[in-house]
């Protein structure tokens, strides 16, 4: 392990600059709002079908919504550095759910996956976990230890490939993919240089493609990708619905409501494929708008990550950032079909628990975090936390 950083775990704890961050909170509870609405409209029929209440999903997303702004509510009065106290616990933590997720009785498997794990009466997603998890074990042990060559990760590599492997075996390739990038988007503001980061693309890519080829459902999702009106009727149904939703839309939408896809013709409307449905009902102008949200969110929590005068801070912040936006990333291209289908949520807009509590959970930290960052002056910040030797933030 490479020598620790003069510095004591928390030292003294800052005192915020201001409140919250009202660009980045508005940012939110629009594209929040934006979600509640879809999935009110995405899951009527299913909800009617299934329980004879067509507000069903949308009241268990409301209800989930609450809890995590509540949660978030009650980490922005929390002061960040306090969080790094998390790191080691957080990890190991998601470890055992990962392990217990293939290995547990409490296991739940659905579409020939298991992901989730029912303890008392919720059910919760670990590869959700650990996104947030994976970012405050490397935000913490990078702002600690200097990291200038390969043999620096050796400990941080001990907890990674193992909770990378765990988040795969479920299987759930989305979710790793995003973990990848996220990880290496943060090493990436260490001292290694960038040689390393174009040699790890073919290392990492050759054994990805082959797991990929001698696994036949995710092989057969390429195949679909590169042709799926040639599978229309069999593996290509969902993405050529969803093409088929697109085009329905056209440039303003059948109408917030009448969607035709959500009775039974585009599987997972109010889940993975919603933007689909935003793109039947409200058309292109609806995309268009959610999109813009999206970049706005993202671009104020980059711009606040940036001013943060404190490393962990900033790489906490550029961390979470980073990962919602991978996310968002991967979830547009596949709706859209730019790439090969996998399951991941849209954030903030797709029904789901876990995924909505540990989204509004990450938000949180950004407003956090938002408190103490110098964003509304070019003056330097009236809290510093002590110097650092070598390392800074890539600009």
């Amino acid at each position: 392990m490479p020598k620790r950083r003069k510095r004591s775990l928390l030292g003294k704890l800052p005192k915020p600059l201001h409140e919250v961050d009202f660009y980045l909170l508005i940012s939110v509870l629009a594209i929040l709002a934006y979600g509640l609405v879809m999935v009110l409209t995405a899951g009527s029929v299913r909800g009617y079908n299934e329980t004879d209440n067509t507000f069903f999903y949308v009241l268990k997303q409301g209800k989930w919504a609450v809890l995590g702004s509540f949660l978030a509510l009650t980490i922005t009065r929390i002061p960040f550095p306090v969080f790094r106290k998390f790191a080691g616990l957080g990890i190991g933590v998601t470890l055992l759910l990962l392990v217990l997720v293939l290995n547990s009785d409490s296991a739940i498997e659905a579409n020939g996956a298991s992901r989730w794990l029912k303890i008392g009466p919720v059910n919760v997603q670990p590869s959700e976990i650990a996104k947030i998890a994976l970012i405050l074990f490397l935000a913490n042990y990078l702002d600690r230890y200097p990291v200038k060559k390969l043999k620096d990760l050796a400990w941080p590599a001990l907890v990674l490939i193992p909770l990378l492997a765990l988040v795969y075996k479920q299987p759930d390739l989305g979710t790793t993919l995003v973990l990848v990038f996220t990880a290496a988007a943060l090493l990436w503001q260490t001292e290694l240089r960038t040689g390393w980061f174009l040699l790890a693309v073919p290392m990492l890519g050759g054994p990805l493609l082959y797991l990929i080829y001698n696994t036949p459902y995710q092989w057969n999702r390429i195949l679909v990708w590169l042709d799926p009106w040639q599978y229309a009727s069999g593996m290509g149904y969902q993405i050529t619905n969803a093409e088929i939703a697109f085009g329905s839309g056209g440039i303003f939408g059948v109408g917030l409501g009448r969607s035709l896809q959500k009775f039974g013709y585009l599987p997972e409307t109010y889940t993975d494929m919603i933007f689909a449905l935003i793109g039947e009902e409200l058309g292109l102008m609806g995309t268009v708008f959610l999109i813009g949200l999206f970049i706005f969110c993202f671009g104020r929590a980059f711009y606040i990550s940036r001013k943060c005068p404190d490393r962990f801070g900033r790489l906490l912040s550029f961390g979470i950032t980073f990962s919602l936006a991978m996310q968002s990333g991967i979830n547009l291209s596949v709706v859209t079909g730019v790439l090969p289908v996998t399951g991941i949520t849209l954030p903030l807009v797709s029904y789901g628990g876990s995924s909505l509590v540990i989204t509004l959970v990450e938000i949180g930290i950004l407003l956090n975090i938002s408190r103490y960052s110098h964003i509304n002056s070019p003056h330097p910040s009236s809290f510093s936390m002590p110097p650092i030797e070598g390392q800074t933030l890539r600009e």
